[in-house]
């Protein structure tokens, strides 16, 4: 009986998964899927703890096997492909990828990130409670501390934050966090994204600090830091 991770490996090269497979299985128990159909079968089979996607597969397109995938499934997807536009990793992060890495890959780095998205895949949006750095945010009560002291946030403010930290670490794109807070009508509506984002820094970080937990991605969202 193997008790180990279990990563699934959908790629339809097999020179990739048998790199992936060298790189993965002194840590995980691995699973390999060439084609999308395949894939999605798999995960609804063997239920693996974590997926790593190649978005050029010769069934269906990488995209569409993440958008199905998300339909009843959370698994953290790690997308690795050669597609390095920066249009292609927002659409991968706004169909709901966990994290995003171009070939050819680091196997320090992979596994990294790797081990990053199964860590906040451990029930962050049931938490009662969430910390990073010196913010505290208590989802019961609605209530935001910063260094032990309660900070106001508006409802806005507050939804904008906690779609960030049921997302800790991860990039969040604008597009999604439009849907999110404002609804699916305002996902255009990128100036109500930077006002807000401004107010929220304002109350949050603290004046003077080298240490920033929001941070902005160019061009694509924005992401909560995670810090001890």
């Amino acid at each position: 009986m193997n008790d180990r991770t279990t990563a699934l490996i959908i790629d339809d090269e097999i020179q990739i998964r048998r790199l992936l497979r060298i790189t993965l299985e002194e840590g995980y128990r691995v699973l390999e899927a060439e084609t999308g159909r395949q894939g999605l079968s798999a995960v609804a089979l063997r239920r693996p703890d974590v997926v790593l996607l190649d978005l050029g597969l010769p069934d269906l397109d990488g995209l569409a096997v993440l958008d199905r995938l998300r339909e009843w499934s959370r698994v953290p997807v790690l997308i690795l492909t050669v597609r390095e536009e920066p249009e292609d990793k927002i659409a991968a992060l706004d169909a709901g990828a966990d994290d995003y890495v171009t070939k050819p890959f680091d196997s320090g780095e992979l596994l990294a990130r790797l081990r990053a998205i199964q860590r906040r895949a451990l029930d962050l949006r049931e938490a009662p409670y969430f910390q990073t750095g010196h913010v505290t945010i208590d989802f019961t009560n609605h209530r935001v501390t910063v260094r032990g002291h309660e900070v106001r946030l508006t409802a806005t403010e507050y939804a904008l934050l906690k779609v960030l930290a049921q997302h800790a670490g991860k990039v969040v794109t604008h597009k999604m966090l439009l849907r999110e807070v404002w609804g699916p009508n305002a996902e255009n509506q990128s100036q109500y994204l930077r006002v807000y984002m401004t107010y929220l820094r304002k109350k949050i970080e603290l004046p003077n600090s080298t240490v920033k937990l929001l941070k902005t991605e160019p061009g694509i969202g924005y992401r909560l830091v995670i810090s001890g």
